[in-house]
């Protein structure tokens, strides 16, 4: 009898989602630090103070990184096949979009086509 290897199971829409806040939120307070400082070292802090400001920064970038991040993971989640699956359809499928090689080629080959079609109407 065969064996079966167990596949390890897919994270779920809702560990994606929490996945994808979390380094969303990283990804804001990092940016929200850097840009933060630079405007606190280029305007000055203000009247709230240097830190008061600075979490300002950093809290609202890491809310919209984490909000949007969350809902990319999810969206990317969502779909009808499993991945693998997913792979073997799109490699089975008549492709849509070309290669920049390929689509290199057919504009050459057009245009040689075009240039030879305009020479013979002239001569």
């Amino acid at each position: 009898m065969a064996t079966r290897t167990p596949r390890s199971q897919e994270p779920s829409v809702w560990q994606k989602l929490k996945m994808g806040a979390l380094m969303g939120g990283g990804v804001g307070l990092t940016i929200g630090f850097i840009f933060g400082s630079y405007s606190i070292l280029r305007s000055g802090a203000g009247s709230r103070g240097f830190l008061a400001t600075l979490s300002q920064y950093m809290l609202s970038s890491a809310a919209t990184f984490s909000f949007f991040l969350a809902v990319g993971s999810v969206i990317r989640n969502d779909a009808l096949l499993p991945p693998h699956l997913q792979t073997a359809q799109m490699q089975l499928l008549s492709p849509l979009v070309r290669s920049r090689a390929e689509g290199a080629m057919l504009m050459r080959a057009r245009w040689d086509a075009e240039k030879a079609r305009r020479t013979a109407t002239t001569a």
